[in-house]
């Protein structure tokens, strides 16, 4: 949490459907809305040769565009953290976390 004197904390969950960001100032956490006046967002974002699309507009297009959407990084992330602190484990260089 922000001690007084200090900047506002945010805050970012990355679900695996969903994520949202908040931020903690004035003793309280404010989820932030997105450009649709949505708090959470669809965890998808997709690529075409002209535009990234994120949230909404990503999922939508999923079913068009497969190849060039991704959803579930949720798991790719956790993933990749648990792999590197087996490796730092391994070396014997100590949790990074």
């Amino acid at each position: 949490m922000a001690g007084k004197g200090e900047g506002p904390a945010i805050g970012i969950d990355l679900g695996t459907t969903y994520s949202c960001v908040g931020v903690w100032q004035h003793d309280r956490v404010e989820i932030i809305a997105n450009d649709q006046g949505n708090r959470t967002t669809p965890s998808y974002v997709g690529f075409t040769d002209s535009e990234r699309l994120i949230g909404d507009a990503a999922k939508n297009q999923v079913a068009m565009n497969p190849i060039n959407t991704v959803f579930g990084l949720c798991y790719i992330v956790v993933q990749l953290i648990y792999r590197v602190s087996l490796d730092f484990e391994y070396f014997g260089i100590g949790y990074m976390f």
